[in-house]
């Protein structure tokens, strides 16, 4: 794990930190991906982190005076998936955003760390790219802009310098007559990596297409334009037939490889069945449908709120206490300060309550709120706690009388064999806090990071239905 972690309280700071370690340290906000690289031991050359998840006003989403939509580098899967700016004029983005992992992983991963790691089964790097999206690199020393299409050099490679940062991600508002969908292909309906992604955004002037953007996920070594196919679609009337060739078209594009998800010929066919869907829900005008009016967050009763933030800069080594709050008690830790936030609840603060079942943020045993917010504790750095506000599932209850949520379970016999339900808890109270009275659909969502193996779903269901019924009785 790393040595030293780095809490900056300006982006220029950051910057100087990362001049001065370059090659040695990386950047980490969300730590979605970052924190298994290392955990797996495939990042052995870094020593340091510069958690930059603290410093101000780098997580805004606006519409500048000249029609551009800028996204900040603390930007999360959920501000997106829940922004107006985006849901009105980048649609596909918001899409993609909210079938990114989880609601807890949603609340950390960012967009800035998405489009960074280059997996080319992303999902917010297609809408991206089909937007023609630009890219803000700054270091210590300089900035530059570059195009996402040239931003990739290859699976997991990128022209991202080592002292260089993402500070901006940006595109062009599209026109009042483009619209834009998003489709996902993966092995389960929630918490996986695509098998097939797509974007397409067309312009329409009255029944015609007037410009086309396709762009595939998953299917070659970076994210690609199906060039074939959005030329094609251009002048024509999205009829059945016309869909049907821009499917087989789009399907030529794709240069897939055989793996664990799927074969190469297997992938192919996704990609010219995901773009005839598209194509068919944007002729129908139904590309909408499913998405949600108002998406469950997890961040409790208002928006999500701001990271709580430090009076001074701070730096972690073996030397350096966390001082932090859990369930109303001061904690200071001397040791931990290379674990997940997991592992010194765990092991230093002895809260036992929440369970490490994967320590991949695939299952959501170990769900905690950090201030305020629900996350997995498994992809959170130990020193982020310092200085800040964090529940567990010893937390909620009321001295000696149960939450609603805790007495729900006990009464509809929600409990299996019990490991995933500190998790399960911990998501139902949050979603309480949010919306008091949720829908069942409401109530899948906020479960969807969380895995019981028992498959025993429905009692879950139930309990939090329960919960939510005798709360406002």
């Amino acid at each position: 794990m790393w040595e030293r972690y780095f809490t900056p309280n300006t982006l220029d700071e950051a910057l100087s930190l990362l001049a001065k370690h370059a090659g040695t340290t990386r950047i980490v906000a969300g730590g979605t991906d970052l924190l298994l690289e290392i955990e797996r031991g495939q990042r052995v050359e870094i020593t340091a982190l510069i958690d930059v998840s603290r410093i101000e006003e780098l997580d805004e989403i606006r519409l500048d005076d000249d029609g551009w939509v800028h996204l900040g580098p603390l930007v999360t899967h959920n501000h997106c998936a829940g922004s107006a700016v985006i849901v009105e004029r980048a649609f596909a983005l918001a899409q993609a955003c909210w079938q990114v992992g989880a609601p807890q992983i949603r609340n950390r991963g960012t967009i800035a760390g998405n489009l960074a790691t280059a997996s080319p089964a992303n999902d917010s790097i297609p809408p991206l790219m089909a937007l023609d999206a630009h890219l803000t690199l700054r270091s210590h020393a300089a900035e530059r802009t570059v195009e996402l299409k040239n931003f990739y050099a290859g699976v997991r490679k990128t022209v991202l310098r080592e002292d260089e940062m993402i500070v901006d991600i940006a595109f062009a508002a599209p026109k009042a007559n483009a619209r834009s969908t998003f489709q996902k292909f993966a092995l389960r309906r929630a918490q996986a990596i695509s098998v097939v992604n797509a974007a397409v955004l067309l312009e329409l002037e009255k029944s015609k297409v007037a410009g086309a953007a396709i762009t595939l996920g998953s299917v070659a070594t970076t994210v690609i334009h199906a060039p074939d196919a959005e030329s094609f679609l251009v002048g024509k009337e999205l009829s059945q037939a016309v869909i049907d060739e821009a499917g087989e078209l789009a399907g030529q594009a794709a240069v897939p490889i055989d793996d664990l998800r799927g074969s190469a010929d297997y992938r192919r066919k996704m990609v010219r069945i995901c773009i005839e869907r598209a194509l068919r829900d944007l002729a129908d005008q139904q590309e909408r449908r499913d998405y949600p009016e108002n998406p469950v967050m997890l961040w409790g009763a208002n928006e999500m709120p701001a990271a709580s933030r430090l009076p001074n800069s701070i730096g972690h080594d073996a030397e350096t206490p966390i001082e932090t709050t859990i369930n109303g008690k001061s904690y200071r830790f001397t040791t931990g300060q290379n674990k997940t936030l997991l592992r010194l609840i765990r092991e230093e603060a002895k809260l036992i309550g929440t369970k490490e079942g994967c320590a991949e943020g695939e299952c959501g045993a170990c769900t905690v709120f950090l201030d305020g917010v629900a996350v997995m504790a498994c992809l959170v750095p130990a020193p982020r706690a310092h200085g800040a506000q964090i529940v567990t599932i010893e937390g909620i209850a009321q001295g000696e009388k149960l939450h609603p949520v805790q007495q729900a379970f006990i009464d509809e016999g929600a409990v299996q064999c019990g490991y995933c339900t500190p998790g399960f808890i911990m998501s139902g109270v949050k979603l309480l806090e949010e919306r008091p009275h949720p829908t069942q659909s409401e109530i899948i969502q906020s479960i969807t990071g969380n895995l019981c193996r028992c498959t025993g779903y429905s009692m879950i269901i139930s309990a939090i239905d329960k919960a939510a019924r005798d709360t406002d009785a």
